[in-house]
């Protein structure tokens, strides 16, 4: 039986979830779409550092994110002078970090989408009086909508197993904070936590691979459309 403590847990993780999926999933698709289409100086460069969150280690993530949106960093200072906002020790916070971790994920499931769309069928478009976005809007972006789902369902995953990075940015505060892999560890640290800790790791698998079930099953239904909406 879970406590309220635990579906408090499970819905402040969805939220920091979704939210990172939400608002990481725009720069994951402009990622994707100049690295697959961009010809510019320092393209390398660009694509080693949207995958570094998966080389470093994420306390080394996290603490970057501290050096940036802290008080005297340059983006938090800047949230602060102009909004009076701070995203330190919020669920915010938390959200930003899991999404610059999903980033390259994202990414990566997008960049291969949009790899695999035929050049001919946006010619064809052309030719027949399209203009660029409209080419983008009727053709590359629905046929590259696999990838766009499967990234965003991978980075979901991906946000709901985020510890590293989290704790170091926005620590480990109960009710705002702390998601499951937080909490996960904060039971093994509390004695007679076992029977926590088991009930919120069979949750954090059951979440992560539906979710990783659920990418592969829309990801097919999504080719299997455009294969049929090509022919």
């Amino acid at each position: 039986m879970l406590s309220p403590d635990d579906w408090a847990i499970i819905g402040l993780s969805m939220k920091v979830s979704l939210a990172a999926v939400i608002a990481t999933l725009p720069f994951a698709f402009l990622f994707a779409w100049l690295l697959a289409r961009g010809r510019f100086p320092g393209k390398l460069l660009l694509d080693g550092l949207v995958h570094l969150p998966l080389v470093v280690p994420p306390v080394v993530v996290g603490w970057l994110l501290l050096l940036a949106f802290g008080p005297q960093g340059p983006v938090g200072g800047l949230l602060r002078d102009w909004f009076g906002v701070s995203v330190l020790f919020r669920w915010t916070g938390a959200a930003i970090a899991a999404g610059v971790m999903a980033l390259p994920l994202m990414v990566r499931a997008i960049r291969l989408s949009i790899e695999a769309i035929d050049h001919r069928l946006e010619a064809a478009a052309r030719t027949l009086g399209a203009n660029r976005w409209h080419v983008f809007l009727t053709v590359t972006l629905p046929l590259s909508l696999p990838g766009i789902v499967t990234g965003a369902v991978l980075g979901f995953a991906r946000s709901l197993g985020e510890f590293g990075a989290t704790i170091t940015f926005v620590s480990n505060i109960p009710g705002e904070t702390r998601t499951l892999p937080i909490a996960i560890y904060s039971a093994l640290q509390t004695p007679g936590g076992d029977s926590a800790v088991f009930r919120l790791a069979v949750i954090s698998v059951l979440l992560s691979l539906a979710a990783l079930v659920a990418s592969e099953a829309m990801a097919r239904r999504a080719s299997t459309g455009r294969s049929g909406h090509v022919l």
